[in-house]
């Protein structure tokens, strides 16, 4: 057997993990993933031995904990960032609110977000603005994709007061990687905490988040990691965990002393995990991140998904009737494009046309595009299909 069969043979069994491939072709991965066997047998099983325990006991309770701390040194070996500050969280959201709700703000601040940011995030930093009498601009880095450079945008829009910046590492509408090490040492020059929106980025892309500067780093485990939807994270670099204040307050974040009263902070990740959680999803993201080690390095998973997302391009690129938004090979995983010559609401017409034929992408709307998600386990012959259900749908409007 050669390498080349070698290697789709163990792509095929890998993908056989998966069961929701069996019966699609599935390009969402940045709205998420589907979740491989052993992590749905995990929250069963975990389930299971709960209730067998306890549910409420001393035994269960070291299990829970056990299982918390290796869930946080899972997540912290995908990121290259020490088990202490990583603040396991249920998404995205829940984590930059964290951030964002933790800086104690003051009136006249600024608040500088990029024009690519997630509608979570802005609606965050508009109810920021209005509480606390902060100004919310927005730089504008979309129109950085193909040509011009977003550190360059981003200085020219910084100001002496700006207290914190929020961008997406991956911007999630047309898949552009941010150079976070220049940003973070732009943003640390002018004394202003850079928070990143990294949905799109942890499990598609290395890490290194102890190289790379950022002060906070939101993530949720559902997308890219393909773990169960309700865990995700918050990496909080320890220079800036001092300055930033508890959002959410629980048991779970405070020392108690003899007499069971909260007497200061845990002084690590925890100091801003609140209470109960399903606490079986930590199982099954701990599974989900074991399968995809299984297959190769972060490196190897990176290169492929970009191999992948680079024949998608090209193989669009041919059609006459599209127009990819990046004019040259993706970054990322992500694949954004649009019907050229087209009314607006064409875009979700695509989308419906394609999930009728079991090719699941899905609608942008700003800017209106059709984006497709591709993984390392993606198939060539998949991306072959929507290629074809994309020309289909053309030739369709085009009669």
């Amino acid at each position: 057997m050669t390498s080349i069969s070698t290697a789709t043979s163990k792509l095929h069994h890998h993908r056989e993990q998966f069961p929701a491939l069996a019966n699609k072709s599935y390009f969402n991965y940045g709205g998420q993933g589907p979740m491989p066997q052993t992590a749905m047998d995990a929250i069963s099983q975990a389930q299971a031995h709960i209730q067998q325990l306890g549910p409420f006991g001393a035994e269960v309770g070291r299990w829970i904990g056990l299982n918390i701390q290796a869930t946080r040194e899972a997540i912290a070996s995908e990121l290259n960032a020490p088990p202490q500050t990583i603040t396991l969280t249920e998404n995205v959201t829940f984590g930059c609110n964290i951030a964002m709700w933790g800086i104690e703000w003051q009136a006249g601040d600024h608040l500088l977000l990029s024009d690519c940011e997630h509608q979570g995030i802005i609606a965050t930093a508009q109810e920021i603005g209005r509480r606390f009498a902060v100004e919310v601009t927005t730089c504008p880095l979309m129109a950085t994709l193909n040509e011009g450079d977003p550190v360059e945008v981003i200085a020219q829009h910084l100001r002496p007061n700006t207290r914190l910046v929020v961008l997406s590492h991956i911007l999630w509408n047309t898949g552009q990687v941010l150079p976070l090490d220049k940003i973070a040492d732009l943003c640390r020059g002018n004394y202003s905490r850079l928070l990143i929106d990294a949905a799109q980025s942890v499990g598609s892309m290395p890490l290194n988040l102890t190289e790379l500067g950022v002060d906070f780093y939101a993530f949720t485990g559902h997308k890219w990691l393909c773990g169960p939807a309700g865990v995700g994270g918050l990496y909080i670099r320890p220079e800036a965990q001092e300055s930033l204040k508890p959002t959410f307050i629980g048991w779970r974040g405070v020392v108690l002393n003899n007499q069971g009263k909260p007497v200061d902070w845990h002084q690590d990740g925890q100091k801003y995990e609140v209470a109960t959680s399903d606490y079986p999803l930590y199982v099954a993201l701990k599974e989900a991140i074991a399968v995809h080690q299984q297959w190769g390095t972060p490196q190897e998973r990176y290169q492929q998904i970009l191999r992948n997302s680079e024949y998608l391009w090209r193989q669009l690129v041919k059609l006459p009737d599209v127009k990819c938004l990046r004019t040259s090979p993706p970054q990322s995983g992500l694949v954004s494009f649009q019907i050229a010559n087209s009314q607006p609401q064409t875009s979700q017409e695509l989308v419906n046309f394609l999930e009728s034929q079991r090719l699941f992408t899905r609608k942008i709307a700003d800017p209106n595009c059709v984006r497709a998600c591709v993984h390392y386990f993606t198939l060539e012959s998949e991306i072959d299909q929507l290629v074809e259900g994309v020309q289909r749908f053309c030739k369709g409007i085009g009669d």
